[in-house]
């Protein structure tokens, strides 16, 4: 067996996205030749606690954890949070927001903190894992971000000890959706893109989510990307429970609802379809499991679809599961932002696993509509169609009255958890051998 360092900032018992991609790696990665060692904080601050994610770490696994010091403690108490209060992803906020207050806390975190809130683990962890690594041989590093923190510890000592290192992009760096939210002065954003070019020159192999986030790293640095996506993990979908079909017409939406994302055409449109007696007002759900921002609830209030909706904040990964197979469509919402093309979430694949269709609003150009395309998952239309949003709503909840709305999914065994470790396994062993040579 090969030994990898896992650099992540997310780990069980944290939730929430973040965790998912390299804790389904670490499960699979013995099947091919590979012993995944963890390197985590002791201490971070979780969007989510998910306990139901621990049964997914493989056995006898070797997890090193050190303290890390974080800023989130003075930034909610600025904002008037409560110290128990879960920082959100994505600017996202449940409640009306205090605009002078939130601007000053995004500028001080955009430019006092680069490239993240967890800078100060990086010299604490360069220093502890230099001692570590020379005790404890390793055959390549992994660092996954974001936070992007984690490349930055990666960098300090892969040269240093001379290890293989490959850094995995979950997210892009200043292509983000929020980067222009982040109220940057001209040193902060050229600070961040040195931070940026510095790991795409130096790491050995990168690993990026989508084709479309190859193109944009091509841009910043030309050089190879391999393109990984995220996936789902068969071994989800053997749960004991029996799944009973909703008997509503239910629309559910999993994971976090941020502002970016509030599909204000499908509200309309269900709105419309409604007052056409198109769909029985009796029959309609909204599920809304995970966060969900201010602007979104009131969108639905505009629209007078409140009494729709079932919202439920935060679900164990397998309840997830469960509701993904339980309901009668699931809501793929891309965000609405200038790389809206590249935007290929976990979600979406877990989506895929569901055997439930799929209606995705988002660019019918991007990498999200070719592979619902490709795979026979579901319907997606532009951002502002709103016929086409009404059609595909009308066409699958005719099939629904009908007891017949069932999808055939094809050739998705590809984007299993275990498939794409096997990927994984290989660009790290091709690594291995061109830094041996």
């Amino acid at each position: 067996m090969k030994k990898v360092l896992i650099i992540t900032y997310y780990w069980p018992p944290s939730g929430g996205a973040g965790v998912q991609r390299w804790l389904k790696f670490s499960k699979y990665l013995r099947r091919y030749g590979w012993e995944p060692i963890i390197y985590t904080p002791e201490n971070p601050e979780f969007p989510e606690t998910d306990l139901s994610l621990e049964k997914d770490i493989p056995e006898k696994l070797t997890i090193i954890k050190i303290p890390i010091w974080e800023p989130y403690d003075f930034y909610k108490k600025f904002l008037g949070h409560k110290k128990e209060d879960k920082i959100k992803a994505a600017f996202l906020t449940e409640k009306k927001k205090n605009p002078f207050f939130e601007n000053i806390a995004i500028w001080i975190r955009g430019n006092l903190f680069i490239p993240d809130a967890r800078k100060f683990w990086i010299k604490p962890s360069v220093k502890y894992l230099s001692a570590y690594l020379q005790q404890n041989k390793v055959d390549a590093i992994i660092s996954t971000g974001p936070p992007h923190s984690m490349h930055m510890i990666a960098l300090g000592i892969a040269g240093k000890l001379a290890i293989p290192w490959l850094a995995d992009f979950r997210d892009p760096w200043t292509k983000i959706d929020f980067y222009k939210d982040l109220k940057l002065s001209s040193r902060a954003d050229a600070l961040h893109h040195k931070m940026e070019l510095t790991v795409l020159k130096n790491a050995d192999a990168i690993t990026v989510i989508s084709p479309s986030m190859a193109k944009e790293f091509e841009l910043t640095w030309s050089r190879k990307y391999e393109v990984i996506t995220n996936g789902y993990d068969a071994e989800d979908l053997l749960m004991e429970q029996k799944i009973t079909m909703d008997k509503t017409f239910s629309v559910a939406h999993i994971g976090t609802l941020a502002a970016n994302r509030n599909p204000t055409v499908l509200w309309i449109a269900l709105r419309e379809l409604i007052n056409e007696r198109k769909i029985n007002p009796a029959d309609l759900e909204i599920k809304l499991v995970g966060r969900v921002d201010y602007a979104v609830m009131q969108s639905i209030e505009e629209t007078g679809l409140t009494a729709f909706v079932k919202k439920t904040d935060y679900l164990p990964h397998d309840q997830v599961v469960l509701t993904q197979q339980e309901s009668q469509v699931l809501l793929l919402l891309i965000n609405r932002t200038p790389n809206a093309r590249g935007i290929l979430t976990g979600k979406f694949f877990e989506y895929m696993s569901s055997g439930r269709p799929v209606i995705c609003i988002g660019p019918t150009d991007g990498d999200a509509a070719k592979i619902l395309q490709d795979t026979g998952t579901g319907l997606i239309s532009g951002f502002d169609d709103l016929p086409a949003i009404k059609e595909n709503l009308t066409s699958y909840y005719q099939l629904f009255k009908a007891n017949k709305l069932t999808i055939e999914t094809r050739d998705t065994e590809i984007y299993s958890r275990e498939a794409l470790t096997k990927r994984i396994a290989e660009v790290l062993n091709e690594m291995v051998e061109k830094h041996t040579h």
